[in-house]
């Protein structure tokens, strides 16, 4: 009877575990022949499985990330899987505002078209400082995007109809913006959540902007998704995390589905500006839907990146 139980035990906790990690896939198929894609980060987890997914569809897919290792490797693999030669690197360091405007500089001159940029890389909860003495949650995760999509955004207008996807986390909720002190830097997982408010902030203003414009703007969050973002703590955290991310966590394919719906469907552009999560749009807390904060904040970040 105690074997019974413990199997009946099992195979309800198993059921439950799946149930909560389920997730919908990406069902469009359509092609991206002709079109240019950049993406941050899509040297591995959510950015490597989407830039897997566009060249599959034909898109030249061009990854941004400051390891070049790393980077050479994943377009080894990509263009091994998808069959599709046109798939390169640039050297990108979003914790460095001189890099940046660099990689733009060179981009600009290199390539002729961007079609879909996806601002996928980002940094977890820790407490850093950048190059330019920014935290180094919010200064990767949205002040390095912010300069990066405006150094390109003619580029983007030019191509349209175009798009900017900026992956984000649900995790935004738990706190909200001070703009006594955008630079907060004391609690890891707050100066984190901030930093993802940002993001949808900034997807928000972007859509504002460049409504008309031929240029579309997402925020998507892809969900608890089990990729390398422990490496950047203690042993200790990576054995523990790696427990909880294996009966938790959705593996970097299905993370990467909401991000691939974005770049593709056509149904999309009727929610230009929006929160997606699980293929579908979503729900954002009242206080992460004020215009008047998402302007302040474009504002304020372009003083700060020397856009002003």
């Amino acid at each position: 009877m105690y074997i019974l139980y413990t199997v009946i035990t099992s195979l309800v906790c198993f059921l439950i575990l799946k149930w909560m990690k389920r997730r919908r896939y990406c069902t469009d198929v359509k092609r991206l022949d002709g079109k240019t894609v950049l993406i941050t980060g899509g040297n591995s987890g959510i950015g490597k499985e989407t830039a897997m997914a566009l060249a599959i569809r034909g898109a030249r897919v061009i990854i941004a990330c400051r390891d070049v290792v790393k980077a050479q490797k994943a377009v080894r693999e990509i263009k091994a899987r998808s069959h599709n030669v046109n798939v390169l690197y640039m050297e990108l360091d979003l914790a460095n505002m001189r890099s940046i405007r660099e990689f733009c500089t060179t981009f600009l001159q290199k390539e002729k078209r961007l079609d879909i940029l996806i601002n996928n890389a980002g940094i977890p909860s820790v407490l850093d400082w950048t190059d330019d003495n920014f935290s180094m949650c919010f200064g990767v995760n949205h002040l390095g995007h912010f300069l990066l999509t405006n150094l390109l955004l003619g580029r983007l207008k030019e191509s349209a109809p175009s798009r900017v996807i900026t992956l984000t986390c649900d995790n935004y909720k738990y706190q909200k913006l001070d703009f006594q002190d955008l630079n907060y830097n004391l609690l890891p997982f707050f100066t984190y959540c901030r930093s993802k408010l940002a993001n949808i902030y900034f997807i928000q203003e972007l859509a504002r902007m460049t409504d008309g414009k031929g240029v579309t703007a997402y925020a998507v969050h892809p969900g608890y998704v089990h990729s390398n973002w422990t490496c950047h703590f203690s042993i200790l955290f990576r054995i523990v995390m790696q427990v909880i991310m294996f009966m938790f966590f959705v593996p970097c394919e299905l993370g990467a589905q909401t991000v691939i719906y974005c770049a593709v469907s056509d149904t999309v552009t009727d929610h230009n500006g929006g929160y997606f999560a699980d293929c579908r749009p979503g729900r954002l807390r009242p206080f992460a839907k004020d215009p008047g904060v998402a302007k302040k904040l474009w504002e304020a970040s372009e003083r700060l990146v020397k856009l002003a």
